[in-house]
């Protein structure tokens, strides 16, 4: 099995659950969790460790489809069945590294997999290795996968100012000229009249602020 998609940045989620702590997975629960959920009630922990290792290889950009289908075999589990425990897990496991080990705590990350109705024994092993000796090296080729898209690496700028000569009045129409280089080579020109440029740069402001404004209200609800 090979992973299905890289740990993305670390993002902060901001949805409670029942217990009042900030859940991992977001605002509505992904349909594979909640099947996998009511799965592994009737799995032994034997089969789920190495359903568990599979996963885990996958995360790490392994191909295990040989191992998946002798899996499928030796626990006679249906297609169905394991394709749904794979994904189920490779969710549980994903969405909790993309939150740094200071948002979501191993108690809390416990917590919300017991409310999930995984039995305990099985809550133990996705606990250990999401916040276990394999976190910094899931961690390191989470983002040696991360497909990035190409970032700003110059910007240079300057103001120009259009004579306007006409019939009924002549004006001075000022403009800011932009050049970004990215990393991928390209580069991109372009001209802003400046009623544009102060709605930009307002309309950037105003983002700015919602994102401090929800990254405290997160920061309060983690202390709680």
């Amino acid at each position: 099995m090979s992973a299905s998609g890289a740990a993305a940045p670390y993002l902060h989620h901001t949805v409670d659950n029942h217990s009042g702590q900030v859940s991992f997975l977001g605002a509505q629960l992904p349909p594979e969790v909640v099947a996998v959920a009511q799965l592994m009630g009737d799995l032994d922990r034997s089969t789920f460790r190495k359903l568990l290792k599979l996963v885990v290889g996958g995360l790490q950009g392994e191909d295990c489809r040989e191992a998946v289908q002798h899996l499928g075999v030796s626990a006679n589990l249906s297609e169905e069945c394991l394709c749904t425990l794979l994904a189920g897990t490779h969710t549980l496991l994903h969405q909790a590294l993309r939150l740094p080990p200071a948002s979501l705590k191993p108690d809390a990350f416990q917590d919300q997999l017991q409310e999930l109705g995984i039995p305990q024994d099985l809550v133990g092993d996705l606990v250990s290795v999401a916040f276990g000796s394999q976190r910094p090296l899931l961690d390191s080729v989470a983002l040696q996968q991360e497909a990035w898209l190409p970032h700003m690496a110059d910007f240079r700028w300057r103001v120009d100012v259009a004579i306007s000569t006409s019939a009924q009045a002549r004006s001075l129409q000022p403009s800011v000229l932009m050049q970004l280089k990215l990393s991928d080579g390209s580069a991109h020109r372009f001209e802003v009249p400046m009623a544009k440029f102060q709605e930009l740069r307002y309309c950037v402001a105003l983002v700015l602020k919602g994102m401090a404004e929800l990254e405290k209200k997160c920061d309060l609800k983690l202390q709680d």
